[in-house]
């Protein structure tokens, strides 16, 4: 099992940043890939980004591209988010995930995922 808890979530301005970060516990001897999910509210969750084992792959949903950054800390078992100029419509629940893989890319789609945190709130007032 791994357990996964995001944090830096908040209420910004548009054009602000946050950096949101998923710290992994649990069965993290090995490093795997991790994903930044979101789900805003009547919508379903959508990827955002993903990270590979190693870091040195990342992918981006179309949205965020250029605005967003994924990476990874190993050494502390956890994965960032920097968002930057962000919109109103980036206001979601964000959800980090990985499964216990040894694939050296990453993972686009929900239904890869295993392990799942259970979100931070990010909200971006116009």
């Amino acid at each position: 099992q791994v357990q996964l808890v995001e944090s830096g979530g908040g209420l910004v301005q548009a054009g602000d940043s946050l950096r949101l970060s998923c710290a992994a516990s649990g069965r993290t001897s090995s490093s795997y890939p991790m994903g930044w999910f979101r789900q805003a509210p009547g919508k379903e969750r959508e990827f955002v980004a993903a990270i590979s084992r190693s870091g040195g792959s990342t992918g981006y949903a179309d949205a965020v591209k250029g605005r967003f950054t994924i990476s990874r800390d190993n050494a502390k078992n956890t994965v960032y988010l920097q968002m930057n100029s962000l919109k109103p419509e980036d206001t979601a629940v964000y959800y980090c995930a990985t499964r216990d893989s040894y694939y050296s890319g990453y993972y686009t789609k929900d239904h890869e995922y295993a392990f799942w945190g259970r979100g931070t709130q990010v909200t971006v007032s116009s």
